[in-house]
């Protein structure tokens, strides 16, 4: 987590505890100065060691807030923030995770039950005592009961896009020590899963007690859990990091075992056994001349890759002739298979696929051309179209989309443009155009009400380059309900992209649970793209339903919902979740070229 995430996340909770507390318009004001301070391109201790005025510089961040962050960057701490977690000693973002409580209503039932987490929330409401505090009533306490095991799955899994920094830290670190050959991550975050358990390391090495002390000393660790002589665990920023070195010319067959899932690993195995191999996590062995069960040797509690067991060395470990172990390219190869893509082994397949040698050729990072869903400061962005169109074109990218939220269901606080200002928007994009050397089309992100439609008229739609429609509303829809609205936007006319199809927030709600394969059909019957939002927190669609949507003919746009100009570089996380899902890069709408992005838009 950088300075500046780390300072926002700091105000997001003084905002949360203000706002529990009572007090009125502060919230507001401290969620804005820390929206821009996350999106600041500065980084946030340069500022505070040049003072107050200069970060008071920063967009909506005020002397009052000024002096807070300069505090907190300088001691660690902010007074009036641990004041106020003293008055209110609650797990805020426990309570929070729980949807439909909210901060107000964390303190209001802190004073009057004194509930503090998330058990004391749920025995509270088990009890009936919820529904007798002034302002709930029984349909309250029936939504806190319905929704309180979501909260606490959340609350184990870490988000993909909060986990992937600190990994990519962390491998940075490791390989510039002088021991360290090869360094990757492995388990689900290779996978590129939506939320992670911890973050799995993996080192070839011949040395393993200076990599385990330097692992240990590593700055961004907050505390060590263990230790040993090949292996090491750390806690960072919250969540546990382990590491495992491995010798080199094993490096390969412990980066597949490792790296999971467990039914991929179990049927790649499976297939490793009917040829007389046995595969684990030291190589691929040949013991058709000895006198051993292939299947014998597994470790069951350590094939779900990097999420359990120790993998202890025994005696028949390595026995047999070493047929393949220092890449993952080699041991595939050794089982006539076309080497698997990470995204891929979930065991839906793919075995088979690599097998017969059809696996899709899964679109790449790199092969972007643009992104069909960003914002700017004309709806609830923080920055100009300019300066947006200017930070894609610094990213190579051969085109630029403007899509403002239009006003609708689900728009608060005059976020929404209306018709007139979507009109007037036209020509502020013509008038970027000309600072940036790419060129800016204009569009909007329309909003789907519960029926289907959408809540901006027909020829103002009509009138534009490009339509993204997304449901922000209404996200608590049965199955039947949200196929249907679903389906409905993706048949309208005018819309060219599906956004964010379930209006999910991972870790916050679960959005709507349509019928993906109805949803993909009709996508693909009526030309309309479905987006993978890259936002970390969205990751929607997801691979299941990039999967469907492949199979039914549709196409995938990969977008960034960008409000910032770094918020741009969320791309690989679209990417890697269309991977998920077997995209190959002709499946993608946005990697297409410009012109290839217009035929599309006007088939």
């Amino acid at each position: 987590m950088s300075r500046n995430d780390e300072v926002a996340t700091r105000l997001e909770e003084f905002a949360d505890l203000l706002e529990a507390t009572g007090v009125e318009y502060k919230p507001t004001a401290y969620r804005r100065a820390a929206e821009n301070v996350r999106d600041h391109p500065a980084p946030i201790e340069g500022l505070a060691a040049d003072g107050e005025d200069a970060v008071a510089e920063i967009d909506r961040v005020g002397d009052a807030i000024a002096a807070k962050i300069v505090e907190y960057v300088e001691t660690g701490e902010i007074e009036e923030l641990n004041d106020l977690r003293e008055e209110l000693p609650v797990d805020m973002a426990g309570l929070t995770a729980v949807e439909g409580v909210g901060p107000k209503t964390v303190g209001s039932l802190y004073d009057a039950l004194g509930v503090t987490d998330l058990d004391e929330l749920e025995a509270a409401a088990e009890a009936g005592e919820i529904q007798e505090v002034s302002g709930f009533g029984a349909k309250t306490e029936e939504n806190v009961l319905d929704n309180i095991p979501f909260a606490r799955e959340s609350r184990q899994r870490t988000r993909l896009g909060d986990a992937r920094p600190l990994a990519d830290d962390a491998l940075a670190y490791l390989a510039d020590l002088d021991p360290v050959e090869s360094a990757e991550v492995c388990g689900s975050i290779r996978r590129w899963k939506a939320t992670i358990g911890d973050v799995d390391l993996l080192v070839a090495s011949e040395e393993r007690e200076p990599i385990v002390e330097a692992f240990t000393d590593w700055e961004a660790a907050d505390a060590t859990i263990e230790a040993g002589t090949g292996k090491a665990s750390v806690r960072a920023d919250g969540t546990r990091v382990d590491l495992r070195i491995v010798d080199p010319d094993e490096f390969g067959a412990a980066l597949q075992y490792f790296t999971g899932s467990r039914a991929h690993n179990v049927a790649v195995r499976n297939r490793a056994i009917d040829r007389g191999l046995k595969l684990n996590e030291y190589g691929l062995f040949d013991v058709s001349d000895l006198d051993e069960d292939p299947s014998g040797d597994a470790d069951e509690g350590d094939v779900e890759g990097g999420d359990g067991g120790d993998g202890e060395e025994t005696d028949s470990t390595r026995a047999g002739e070493r047929v393949a172990g220092e890449s993952e390219d080699e041991v595939y190869r050794a089982l006539d298979m076309d080497p698997v893509a990470p995204e891929l082994r979930e065991d839906r397949g793919e075995v088979e696929a690599a097998a017969e040698g059809r696996l899709p050729l899964l679109v790449d990072e790199g092969e972007l051309r643009g992104d069909l869903h960003t914002h700017t400061d004309w709806s609830d962005g923080a920055f100009s179209i300019a300066e947006m169109a200017r930070a894609a074109e610094e990213r190579g990218y051969d085109y630029h989309v403007v899509t403002d939220h239009a006003t609708g269901p689900g728009m608060v606080g005059g976020v929404g443009l209306d018709e007139s200002d979507i009109e007037a928007q036209a020509a502020a994009v013509a008038e970027a155009a000309d600072e940036v050397e790419i060129p800016i089309l204009h569009g909007t992100e329309a909003n789907i009400d519960a029926d289907g439609g959408l809540a901006t008229d027909d020829e103002t739609l009509a009138a534009l380059d490009l339509v993204v429609a997304s449901p922000h509303a209404a996200l608590g829809q049965n199955r039947e309900e949200g196929t249907e609205r679903l389906v409905r936007a993706v048949e309208h006319p005018h819309v060219d992209v599906l956004g964010h199809p379930t209006g999910r927030l991972i870790n916050e709600r679960p959005g709507l649970d349509p019928d993906v394969e109805a949803v993909a059909e009709a996508a693909a019957a009526n030309g309309t793209a479905i987006e993978v939002n890259a936002n970390p927190a969205r990751l929607d669609a997801d691979g299941e339903f990039v999967r469907a949507a492949v199979e039914a003919g549709a196409t995938i746009a990969v977008n960034t919902d960008a409000h910032a100009p770094r918020e741009l570089d969320n791309a690989r996380y679209g990417v890697h979740t269309a991977r998920r899902g077997w995209a190959e890069t002709s499946n993608v709408l946005n990697a297409r070229s410009l012109n290839g992005l217009r035929s599309f838009l006007l088939e």
